[in-house]
């Protein structure tokens, strides 16, 4: 299901042992999307320290009751490695966060969670590997963290080839695949009333100097597109025309069906057009 980001904001994130605290933002991976960690604000049981919760150990989210569920004790939150939040994070820490959860490393592989397009993995098979593995790559870990802040991009400005259309306004993520599939566009100060809806796959420039997004469509392109309006909830259909109207093949394309890969004990049955059951 696709959700906008802020459903997950203030969201109690709930260990099998009790409430760990609040969501407060998340951060994404600038290059393919995923959204990597959730940044979790404790509660007084840890000295209200910010921890950060990958979505390999979620077992469900729940906005409606505004809880995440995640497959892990209170004790394993405040032993793991501790983040400032302040600074970016380094590839080297995500290796040792990792090694200490026993995650798979995302980075490297060829999807969006490394080989797989879903946060899922067998904890039992992959566990000693990656705990053997992760250290030998901890020193120096292949390429740059590209993990960014839901918090730090909304507002940017965003241009289309030919101008200036507005400006960031939320993020819209796929709940299955933790992967952010569209950037919603505030353009009131050029086309008043209209919020735009915009595919990560079309973005082409991300300057996080000039805090600015860009694509290669144009004004009138964006301005004729189908009409999104943020109440109602973003259906297969509108996704259908959407890609249409820009002549563009849906990422949805690729899901053949089947069987999702075993994600913390449970799986997802996907149906050709990419709908789920647990």
């Amino acid at each position: 299901m696709l959700r906008n980001i802020e459903s997950l904001k203030g969201c109690a994130v709930v260990a099998s042992d009790g409430d760990i605290g609040n969501v407060e933002e998340l951060y994404f991976d600038d290059e393919a999307w995923g959204i990597r960690y959730l940044v979790v604000k404790t509660g007084n049981w840890i000295d209200g320290r910010h921890m950060l919760i990958s979505p390999y150990s979620v077992i469900r989210a729940e906005p409606a009751a505004l809880s995440v569920h995640v497959d892990l004790t209170r004790r394993q939150v405040s032993d793991s490695p501790p983040i400032d939040t302040h600074k970016p994070i380094s590839r080297q820490y995500e290796a040792e966060y990792s090694r200490y959860y026993g995650y798979p490393a995302y980075w490297g592989g060829p999807d969006v969670w490394g080989v797989s397009s879903y946060p899922a993995f067998s904890r039992a098979a992959v566990s000693s590997q990656t705990r053997a593995q992760l250290p030998l790559v901890g020193d120096h870990p292949p390429g740059d963290s590209h993990l960014r802040s839901t918090d730090a991009v909304d507002g940017y400005h965003f241009a289309a080839a030919d101008g200036d259309i507005g400006h960031v306004s939320g993020f819209i993520f796929d709940d299955e695949a933790w992967t952010i599939r569209y950037l919603t566009v505030d353009t009131q100060n050029w086309w008043p009333s209209r919020e735009a809806l915009l595919a990560t796959e079309w973005i082409s420039l991300i300057d996080w100097f000039e805090s600015t997004v860009s694509t290669k469509l144009t004004r009138d392109a964006i301005k004729s597109s189908p009409a999104y309006d943020n109440r109602i909830p973003l259906e297969r259909d509108f996704e259908t025309q959407l890609y249409a109207f820009y002549g563009k093949t849906g990422y949805w394309s690729d899901e053949k069906g089947g069987v999702a890969p075993e994600r913390n004990g449970w799986r997802s049955v996907c149906d050709p057009i990419g709908h789920c059951q647990s």
